[in-house]
Parts: C-alpha cells; structure tokens; sequence
C-alpha cells in the first residue's frame, strides 16, 4: 500500500479498538514468543502499522529455558516447550526498551513468573517505563510454592495475582488464560472481578508427539504447548464461552492465519485479536490481516470494526 492508501484506510474504515486505556491503531496483536522482543521481525514488516507487540515473557531473573529440542512441527500446527528462555528484567529494561521505543506501536510486556511476589515485582519494576503501554499476565506458569500447579488452573489464584498486580500499576492488565481448564468463562469472571482490563484467550493446548522409530518424545520436556491452526476452532469456542458470561474484554490467540480468521473471532467475541505461529511463516501477516480488515469492513459498510466484536447471531 502506497501512503495515500494508508491515509485512505484511515479517513474511510477506523480500525481502531480499545483494551482498558490502552488505544490500538487496529486490533492486530503480534503474539508473545513469536517475534522476540520486536528487534527479530522489525527489517520484515512495518512495526508502525501494528497495533501492539506483545514482548517475550519477562522474569524476574534471566531463564535458561529448556534443553533442545523445543520445537516440533505438527499437523496444521507446532509444539513449543522453550520454557520461558528470557534476559531477565534488568536486561529487559537496560537493552530492549530502549530499541522498541522507537516504534510507533503500543509495546505489552507479557510476564512470567513462578510466584504471586514474581509477578509483582516485576511488574512493579517495569511499570515506570513509559515505552510499556499494558501489561499481559501469562497465567500459565508452575506455583513453585505450591508444588507446581500451574496458577492459570486455580481461581483463588489468579484473582490474587489480577488484584496485587493491579495494586501496583495504572496500565491496563491483561490475564491470558489457559483453555487447560473445564470453565475458562469463571477464570475470566474473577479477572473482572478483581479489576483487571481484559482476558487473552488461548494460551498453547498441552500436547505431544513420539519418535515411532525411537519410541521416545520429540520434544525434550515430553509435553509442549500446541499452536496454530489446529486449535483455532477450540479457541474461538472459549472466546464465545467467555463472551456470552462475562462483560471483559478478551484478546483472541489461536490459529489467527489471515483476516478471515482474525474476523471470525471479533465476531465471537474478540476486542482485539493476536497472531502467533503465522509469524514464523509470514512475518508481514500482520499487515496484510490489517488491510483485510479494512477491505472487509469497506465492503461490509463496517464504519467501526469494534461494532464487529460480539456480533454474532446465533
């Protein structure tokens, strides 16, 4: 698109979308783990013309991840058990603040942590830095102090975590929950509760894979989190639970590919929506969904694509 065409989108089709006080140019979300922390895609597409960069997880100290391999190819998708490998938040905010404060895009730090006092912290460390538009909270982390449950599958605490963590910033907070769970819509429900500024819906489905030659796992760590397309209609079905239960907004993730995607879940439910895997086939997938949108809306007679969000009909 030339920049008369841009201007054009703009004066024609607003894309703009709102998650707490956060304000998106359009609802297009590059996904945690997917692009780093910006500098791994910026010289492949216009950072500028997305709507936010969701970091990857930051903790409180620098995390190895763990061992290879950590990635395996499946059908319509891929397993990943990286293990939140990360640089910690003094390098975080030392080395790579710095390089996305350039980017005329809001910047959301996802955290990581193995404690309610992790997350916290870090939080309450990175808050101050302008760059940071909002925060997403991933969820689905071992309790370490509780014998490792993961704290996305416990309600008592993920309404500790969405209270103390918005006790120490005024950004917008995000939970992102797991779909591991048997009624995401009550997790969603205590989010609210508690304050927080919207849901990310899915994280990764737990999945595996084997050697059959071998008959040993291909990934090191046995299980891994399973993305991309596979799961989609397994994603929007929790975005439509929570939507038809709870008044939050909710951040859609799960097998975006293209615009048709991305439309189908604004239409369930979705404010704003985030692309994962495709960003490892096409970098520049977030402006071309961007600009389907916008065609679609043009066509559609769509003034606001936030009037898209929960609109089904059923």
């Amino acid at each position: 698109m030339t920049k008369k065409d841009v201007e054009n989108v703009e004066t024609t089709v607003d894309l703009s979308v709102k998650i707490g006080s956060m304000k998106l140019k359009n609802p297009v979300m590059l996904a945690s783990g997917t692009v780093g922390y910006g500098n791994e895609i910026s010289n492949l597409t216009d950072l500028n013309r997305i709507g936010a960069v969701v970091t990857k997880s930051v903790s409180l100290k620098p995390r190895k991840g763990n061992p290879p391999q950590r990635i395996v190819e499946t059908a319509s998708g891929m397993l990943n058990a990286i293990g939140l490998a990360n640089v910690g938040v003094e390098e975080f905010i030392r080395t790579k603040i710095p390089f996305l404060r350039q980017f005329d895009t809001n910047i959301v730090c996802n955290i990581a942590a193995s404690s309610i006092d992790e997350y916290v912290e870090c939080t309450r460390m990175i808050s101050p830095e302008e760059t940071i538009k909002a925060f997403e909270i991933n969820i689905s982390c071992p309790n370490v102090k509780e014998g490792g449950l993961m704290f996305g599958h416990d309600l008592k605490a993920v309404a500790e975590i969405t209270r103390r963590v918005k006790a120490v910033t005024d950004k917008p907070v995000i939970i992102k929950l797991s779909p591991n769970v048997s009624d995401i819509a009550a997790f969603a429900k205590v989010v609210s509760e508690e304050g927080g500024d919207a849901v990310s819906a899915i994280n990764t489905l737990v999945g595996t894979s084997f050697n059959i030659y071998t008959r040993r796992p291909k990934i090191f760590n046995v299980t891994g989190g399973l993305s991309g397309p596979a799961i989609k209609p397994v994603a929007l079905a929790k975005v439509l639970e929570i939507k038809r239960k709870v008044d939050i907004p909710i951040i859609g993730i799960g097998g975006i590919m293209n615009w048709q995607d991305a439309a189908e879940f604004m239409i369930v439910g979705a404010t704003a929506f985030e692309i994962g895997t495709v960003n490892f086939i096409n970098p520049n997938a977030g402006v071309e969904i961007s600009d389907g949108l916008w065609e679609y809306c043009r066509k559609m007679n769509i003034r606001k694509i936030s009037d898209l969000t929960g609109s089904y009909v059923i």
